[in-house]
C-alpha cells in the first residue's frame, strides 16, 4: 500500500514577532482539511479498487467453473474448485469488511485531529506553539515517507535479484547451443582418449619387443661364450642341452601366453565390429524415420497452407 505524504506549500515561521492573519489561518485550515480528506479518500479508493478487482476475478473464475460444470455433469474436480472459490470469496469479503472498519476508524481519527487543529486555530494559539505542532506533524510524515522508501527499496532489491536469477536461466536456444558444444567436446575427448590408448598400446608392445630382444641378445652372447667350453666334456654338453631345452620351454610358454592374449583381442575386435554393424543399421533406420517425419511435416505444412488459402 502506498503512503501518501502531504507536503505543505507554505513554511511556518518559528518567530513569534509576526502573528498569523485571519485569511492565512483560514487557508491553512482548508489546506489541512483538504489534504487529510484527499489522502484518506485515495487510500480508501485504492483499497476498494484492489478488493473490487479481486472480487471481479473470483466472479469470472466462478462463471468459468459453472460453464465447465454445465458442460460436464460428472466434473467433481470442478465442483471442488467451485467450493474453494466460494470459500475464498467469503474470506475476501471478511477481509474487505475488516479493511473497511479499519479505514473508517482511521478516517475518524484523522477527522478528530483535523477538528482539534481547527479548534486550536480558532482559539488563536501562539504561532510558535502552532509551528511546533506542524513541525511534529511534518516530522511524522517524513518518517512515514522514509519507512515507505526503505520498504520500496527492499522490494526493488528483491525484484532485481529475482530478475537477475531469471536472466541467469538459459533460454531454449542457449540450451541447444550448450548441448551442441558439449556434444562436440565429448566427441573430441573420446577421440583424444582413443588416440592416447593407441599410443600407450604401441609403447607397451615396443617395450615388450625390446625386452625380448635384450633377452635374446643376452642368450646368444651367453651361448657364444660358453659353447666351446661346454662341448669339451660330456657333463658340459648335457648341461648345455638342458639349458637349451629350458629356454625352448620358456619360449613356448611365452608364445602360448601371447597367442591367448591375441585370441582375446581378436574376440574383442569381433564384438566391436558387431556393435558397429548394429549401430550402422540403427543409424540408417533413424535416418529413414527422420526423412519420413520430415516429408510428413512438409506435407502437413503444405496442406495447412492450402487450407488457409
Amino acid at each position: 500500500m502506498e503512503i501518501a505524504t502531504v507536503k505543505p506549500d507554505y513554511e511556518v515561521s518559528a518567530c513569534t514577532e509576526h502573528p498569523f492573519e485571519e485569511d492565512e489561518l483560514r487557508q491553512l485550515r482548508d489546506d489541512l482539511r483538504n489534504a487529510r480528506a484527499s489522502m484518506e479518500m485515495e487510500r480508501l479508493k485504492s483499497n476498494l479498487d484492489n478488493q473490487n478487482g479481486r472480487k471481479i476475478r473470483l466472479l469470472n473464475d466462478l462463471r468459468k467453473l459453472r460453464e465447465r460444470i454445465d458442460m460436464d455433469e460428472g466434473a467433481n474436480a470442478n465442483v471442488q474448485k467451485l467450493v474453494l472459490v466460494l470459500k475464498s470469496d467469503k474470506a475476501l469479503e471478511a477481509q474487505e469488511s475488516v479493511l473497511r472498519s479499519k479505514c473508517q476508524v482511521r478516517r475518524a481519527e484523522l477527522e478528530e485531529e483535523t477538528r482539534e487543529l481547527e479548534d486550536k486555530l480558532r482559539a488563536g494559539w501562539e504561532s510558535d506553539r502552532l509551528s511546533e505542532d506542524l513541525d511534529c506533524l511534518l516530522a511524522r510524515s517524513l518518517e512515514k515517507l522514509n519507512l515507505a522508501r526503505k520498504e520500496l527499496a527492499g522490494k526493488l532489491r528483491a525484484v532485481v535479484s529475482i530478475t537477475r536469477q531469471l536472466g541467469d536461466i538459459p533460454i531454449q536456444a542457449e540450451l541447444i547451443q550448450y548441448e551442441c558444444g558439449f556434444s562436440e567436446l565429448n566427441t573430441h575427448i573420446q577421440e583424444k582418449h582413443r588416440q592416447t590408448r593407441k599410443y600407450y598400446g604401441t609403447y607397451n608392445a615396443l617395450l615388450e619387443i625390446k625386452e625380448l630382444m635384450l633377452k635374446e641378445t643376452s642368450l646368444l652372447n651367453s651361448i657364444s661364450t660358453q659353447f666351446q667350453d661346454a662341448i669339451m666334456s660330456a657333463d658340459g654338453r648335457l648341461k648345455l642341452i638342458d639349458s637349451m631345452e629350458a629356454i625352448v620351454k620358456g619360449s613356448q610358454q611365452k608364445l602360448q601366453k601371447v597367442e591367448v592374449r591375441l585370441e582375446e583381442e581378436q574376440k574383442a575386435c569381433d564384438a566391436l565390429k558387431k556393435r558397429y554393424a548394429a549401430a550402422m543399421v540403427e543409424q540408417r533406420r533413424c535416418y529413414s524415420l527422420l526423412k519420413t517425419v520430415q516429408e510428413a511435416c512438409a506435407k502437413n505444412e503444405k496442406l495447412q497452407s492450402q487450407k488457409s488459402v
